[in-house]
């Protein structure tokens, strides 16, 4: 799998896709396609409260353009869940390319509700998923106070 994909590459997969079961392969297969995660980069700092299975998300500020503020931010991350690894794919193919404003603005929960992938999660990855979106969020939020 070639990354980063578009959210707008997974819809159009998605729409291929049939059933639920070959949909669920299809993120764990976008989870096995991430980067690894440098084991420097798997600090407390890094880890996500509120999610059932270990979960590191590390953010940095992107400075595009002459501005010198950061205006975008580097994304990695990692789970020792496969279905939670395909869920961190997700988000990222949602945020790509997204100004720091625009990530703050976008409901990626209702994203995850279109595909049809927050009916078929578990109390507990819904949990994680809101947990790992607020997360994105809140560093976006810093960044753009910096």
């Amino acid at each position: 799998m070639d990354f980063p994909m578009t959210i707008d590459d997974i819809r159009a997969d998605f729409a291929l896709l049939d059933d639920w079961e070959d949909r669920y392969r299809y993120v764990i297969e976008l989870g096995r396609g991430l980067p690894p995660l440098p084991e420097e980069l798997r600090t407390e700092a890094n880890k996500v409260r509120g999610c059932a299975s270990q979960v590191w998300l590390a953010t940095k500020p992107l400075v595009n353009g002459g501005a010198g503020k950061a205006n975008r931010m580097a994304m990695q991350g990692t789970s020792d869940a496969l279905i939670v690894q395909g869920l961190i794919a997700v988000l990222f193919a949602i945020y790509e390319d997204k100004t720091l404003d625009e990530i703050v603005r976008t409901d990626a929960q209702g994203i995850f509700a279109e595909l049809g992938l927050s009916e078929h999660l578990t109390q507990q990855r819904s949990n994680g998923l809101a947990s790992m979106v607020k997360r994105i969020h809140m560093d976006a939020e810093m960044m753009l106070a910096a």
